[in-house]
C-alpha cells in the first residue's frame, strides 16, 4: 500500500515542511488549530495545491497567512469569485492563498498557497470547529484525518482531477505534531488513541482539565484517533451563546444561539427486549481495496475476512422470524437471494457458504447502484427494513449517494460502518445521519465484530417514532431550529438540537426544549430546562448551528433535483456572514502589501501519480495568465493509498479462533448440536464431551449448555459479540423444559473447568 508524500518527480526539495495540530475539547465540543509551514528552497517562484481530508462535519471558520512580518486573513467568498481573485493576483505576479471545500464531498478540502518566491517562508493557520461523536461505550470520538484514500469515481463521471503523489508512509517528508487540552465540568477518566501518547497530564486536582500529547515519530500510516472518557455519564445539557457585538441584531450571528444536548434513557424493559422481527440487509463492500489490511499490526488480517467473520456472528444473531439477505459490491454488485428471505436453518447456512467465498474482487466503489436495488424491492409487511452498509468509504459521488438514502429515509433505518484508515467520514456519518441509524468507524486495534454487534443491538430495539421538538420560552423570545429535524432516537446516544434565539429577556429568565417520541407504543419525552443568561465561548457554537443549517440547506438543494438559485444564494450569505466555508464559497486571501511583481522562469512542473491510482477529483478554473508562463507547481495530498490487482481468491483456510469454531457451529434455532466439531471448538475429545452427559438430558440440550458455559467462562472480554446469539440460545433451552437443568450446569463447569452461576446464563 503506498502513501503520499510531497516529493517531485525529480526529488527535488517539497514546500510543506510542517504541520502543527492543536486540540481543544470543551465536554464534546473540539476546536481544532493547524499550522502548516511552507519554505521554498527553489531559485523560482512555486505554487503549491495541497489536498487534504478533514472532519466531513467541521465547520472551518478561519484561515490566514502569515508570510514575513505580514499576516493576511482571509474572507470568505462565492467560490467562483474566490477563484477569480486568487487567479487574477497570481496573473499580476501577487501572492494568494485559496481554501475551496470539494464540490462532491465535504470532508475534502484544497489549499493553494500561489506565488511563493524564491527562499520565501509561508506559515497557514486553519481552523475548524467540530463535535465529538458518543460511541456505544461512551467514549467521545475525536479523528484528526491523516490518510486521504484514492476516492473511487464512477464510469461515465466526468471533471478535471487534482493529481497527488504516492510515497511510502516512511517517506513522507513534513512533520506532524499534534497536542490536545481538554477541558470539562466532569472529571476525565482517561484518553485512549490508536496512536502512540505521551502520558496524560492533568492540570487539576479535581482531573477535569488535562493536556495530552502525539509521541514523535508518528508514522503517516493512520488517522489520529482520540477517545476521551469521562467519570460520570453524560448528562443532558444546554449551552446559550451571546451573539457577535459588530453583527446584526435579528441576524444568526448578532443572536443568542443555543445548544442543547439530550440523552434519551430507554426503560429497562425495552433495553433487555430484543425484536423478533425486522429485515435485516447486509451491503458488504467488496472492491479491491478491501483486500488492505485493516492496521498495520496485523497485515495478515485483511478488511474482507474481517467482514466475512463480523457477517457470521451477524447471521447466527439474528431472531427467528426476521427476513434477510447479503450484497457484495464493487464496480458491479451480487446479492445471495433475488429478494428478502425468511430466517431458517435452511436460508442461514446457504448465506454461510456464500459469505465464506467473498472476495474483494469486484473492482471499484460504486454503492449507489445496489441501494437503488435494495430500495426498489418491496417491503416485507410487519418486518421493519434495517440496512447496515460495511464499506472503506472510498467514493466520490456522495452527495448522490445520501439524497437518495435522505429519500428512502420512510421506509427503513441505516447502519453504517466506516473499515480502516481514511474512510470518508462525510459519507458514514451522512449515511447514519439520513437513514436515521448510527454509525461506527473500525480503525486500529478496533475489533469490527464488537462494533458491529453493538449496532445491531440498537437495530433490535423499537424505532423511535412520532418526534417532536417543542420550546417553552420567556414572552417576546422565539426560538429558530438551525439542525435538521431528529430522525432517529437510541438509547444514551446523543440527540442536538441548535436555535437561533431572537428577542429579549431577562438574565435570570428559563427556558426549555422537550423532545417527544413514541417508543414501543409508549409515549415518551426528554426535557432539558437552561438559563437564558448568555455565555461567551468564541462563536463555537454559533458556528456548529451555521454549519448544521448550511448542510440542511446544501441537501435540500440537491432534493429538488436542480440546484435553485435562491437556496444557494441563501448559502453563500449564510457562509459569508458566519465566516463558516460551505460547497459553495472559499476562503481567499491576496497579499496586497507587497507592491513589487514576483518574477520567474516560465517553468511549469505537474507531479506524476506512480501505480495504480484512482483519480482525485477537486475542479478548479484556471484562466490564462495573462501572457505569462505558470508558476512551477506542486499538487499535493496529505496520506492516499492505491489499489493493488485483485489476486485470485485463495481457498479458505480452516478457521482455527474457536470462538468463530464454536460460533459457526450454532443453528439458527439457537441450539448446538453434539458431534465431534463440537468437542473440537471446546478443546476436548468426543468421549470427553458425551461422557458426562446426565442421562435424562438430551444431546442438543446438553450441548447448548457447554457452548453458553464456554462463552462465560473464556469469552466475558467480548461478550457483546455473542450475547445476542446466546440470549437465542437461552430462549430455546427455556422452550425445551428440560429436565436437569442443574445437573447439567454442574457437570458443564465440571468438564470445562468453569465455574459460571445459573443466574449468569439467564436461566
Amino acid at each position: 500500500m503506498y502513501r503520499c508524500g510531497l516529493l517531485t518527480p525529480e526529488k527535488e526539495p517539497v514546500p510543506l515542511k510542517s504541520i502543527e495540530v492543536e486540540l481543544q475539547v470543551r465536554d464534546h465540543v473540539a476546536t481544532v488549530v493547524s499550522t502548516l509551514s511552507y519554505d521554498n528552497k527553489e531559485d523560482k517562484p512555486i505554487e503549491a495545491v495541497f489536498v487534504f481530508p478533514l472532519p466531513g462535519d467541521a465547520a472551518v471558520c478561519h484561515f490566514s497567512a502569515t508570510v514575513g512580518q505580514t499576516q493576511i486573513v482571509a474572507e470568505v467568498k462565492e467560490k467562483q469569485q474566490a477563484r477569480e481573485e486568487y487567479d487574477d493576483a497570481l496573473s499580476s505576479g501577487q501572492q494568494a492563498f485559496l481554501l475551496e471545500e470539494s464540490d462532491q464531498s465535504p470532508d475534502i478540502f484544497s489549499l493553494s498557497v500561489g506565488s511563493l518566491p524564491p527562499g520565501e517562508r509561508a506559515s497557514i493557520r486553519l481552523e475548524y470547529v467540530t463535535e465529538l461523536a458518543v460511541q456505544a461505550d461512551d467514549g467521545l470520538r475525536f479523528c484528526l484525518p491523516a490518510v486521504l484514500n484514492p476516492r473511487y469515481q464512477p464510469r461515465g463521471s466526468g471533471g478535471p482531477s487534482v493529481e497527488v503523489t504516492s510515497v511510502p508512509a516512511s517517506q513522507v517528508p513534513y512533520t506532524l505534531s499534534f497536542s490536545a487540552r481538554l477541558s470539562s465540568p466532569r472529571p476525565i477518566s482517561k484518553v485512549e488513541s490508536s496512536s502512540s501518547l505521551d502520558p496524560l497530564q492533568f492540570l487539576n486536582a479535581e482531573q477535569t482539565q488535562a493536556t495530552v500529547k502525539l509521541a514523535a515519530g508518528h508514522k503517516f500510516d493512520r488517522d489520529v484517533e482520540l477517545l476521551v472518557y469521562y467519570k460520570d455519564a453524560h448528562q443532558p445539557s444546554a449551552v446559550v451563546e451571546a451573539g457577535q457585538a459588530s453583527a446584526e441584531p435579528g441576524s444568526l450571528m448578532g443572536d443568542q444561539v443555543v445548544m442543547v444536548s439530550l440523552y434519551p434513557e430507554f426503560p429497562q424493559a425495552v433495553m433487555s427486549s430484543v425484536a423478533s422481527c425486522g429485515e435485516f440487509v447486509f451491503v458488504l463492500d467488496r472492491s479491491g481495496s478491501m483486500d488492505w489490511a485493516v492496521n498495520n499490526t496485523n497485515p495478515e488480517q485483511t478488511r474482507i475476512a474481517n467482514a466475512r467473520d463480523t457477517l457470521l456472528l451477524l447471521l447466527k444473531s439474528l431472531p427467528m422470524g426476521c427476513y434477510f439477505n447479503i450484497y457484495g459490491f464493487g464496480s458491479t454488485f451480487e446479492y445471495i437471494f433475488p429478494e428478502s428471505v425468511e430466517y431458517s436453518e435452511k436460508t442461514m447456512e446457504e448465506a454461510l457458504k456464500k459469505v465464506e467465498g467473498m472476495q474483494a474482487d469486484l473492482g471499484g466503489t460504486e454503492i449507489l447502484q445496489p441501494l437503488k436495488h435494495i430500495y426498489n424491492q418491496p417491503c416485507v409487511p410487519n418486518q421493519p427494513r434495517q440496512l447496515f452498509v460495511f464499506t472503506d468509504g472510498e467514493v466520490w459521488n456522495n452527495k448522490e449517494i445520501l439524497h437518495l438514502v435522505k429519500e428512502n429515509a420512510s421506509s427503513h433505518r441505516c447502519f453504517s460502518f466506516g473499515i480502516g484508515e481514511g474512510a470518508s467520514s462525510a459519507l458514514i456519518n451522512g449515511l447514519a445521519k439520513e437513514g436515521g441509524g448510527h454509525a461506527q468507524f473500525i480503525t486500529g486495534a478496533d475489533r469490527m465484530q464488537t462494533k458491529v454487534l453493538q449496532s445491531l443491538r440498537f437495530a433490535l430495539q423499537p424505532a423511535v417514532v412520532d418526534i417532536s421538538v417543542t420550546w417553552d420560552l420567556p414572552k417576546g423570545v422565539s426560538a429558530t431550529v438551525l439542525s435538521p429535524p431528529i430522525t432517529a432516537i437510541f438509547h444514551g446516544q446523543r440527540s442536538l438540537v441548535y436555535a437561533q434565539l431572537t428577542g429579549q429577556s431577562s438574565e435570570a429568565a428559563e427556558g426549555c426544549v422537550t423532545v417527544k417520541y413514541s417508543l414501543a407504543g409508549h409515549p415518551s419525552q426528554s426535557r432539558v430546562k437552561f438559563s437564558l443568561k448568555a455565555v461567551d465561548t468564541g462563536l463555537t457554537v454559533h458556528r456548529l448551528g451555521a454549519r448544521s443549517l448550511i448542510r440542511s440547506l446544501e441537501m435540500q438543494e440537491e432534493e429538488n433535483g436542480e440546484k435553485p438559485e435562491e437556496v444557494k444564494k441563501r448559502v453563500v450569505e449564510l457562509s459569508v456572514q458566519s465566516g463558516v466555508s460551505s460547497a459553495y464559497t472559499a476562503f481567499v486571501a491576496v497579499n496586497k502589501g507587497n507592491n513589487e511583481t514576483i518574477q520567474g522562469p516560465l517553468v511549469r512542473r505537474n507531479v506524476e501519480t506512480p501505480g495504480m491510482m484512482m483519480a482525485y477529483s477537486m475542479p478548479k478554473l484556471k484562466k490564462s495568465m495573462c501572457g505569462r508562463a505558470p508558476l512551477s507547481r506542486y499538487q499535493c495530498g496529505i496520506v492516499t493509498g492505491c489499489y493493488k490487482a485483485a489476486e485470485p481468491p485463495q481457498p479458505k483456510q480452516p478457521c482455527k479462533d474457536p470462538f468463530l469454531q464454536l460460533v459457526s457451529l450454532q443453528k439458527a434455532s439457537g441450539c448446538w448440536l453434539l458431534d465431534s466439531a463440537l468437542a473440537a471448538a471446546l478443546g476436548k475429545t468426543s468421549e470427553e464431551v458425551e461422557k458426562p452427559k446426565p442421562a435424562p438430558v438430551s444431546q442438543d440440550v446438553w450441548a447448548t449448555v457447554l457452548a453458553l458455559i464456554w462463552l462465560h467462562g473464556f469469552k466475558m472480554d467480548i461478550k457483546e459479540e455473542w450475547e445476542l446469539l446466546a440470549m437465542k440460545s437461552v430462549s430455546w433451552l427455556r422452550a425445551q423444559n428440560a429436565p436437569c437443568v442443574k445437573e447439567c450446569l454442574e457437570a458443564a463447569n465440571m468438564l470445562l473447568g468453569c465455574s459460571v452461576q445459573e443466574a449468569s446464563l439467564g436461566l
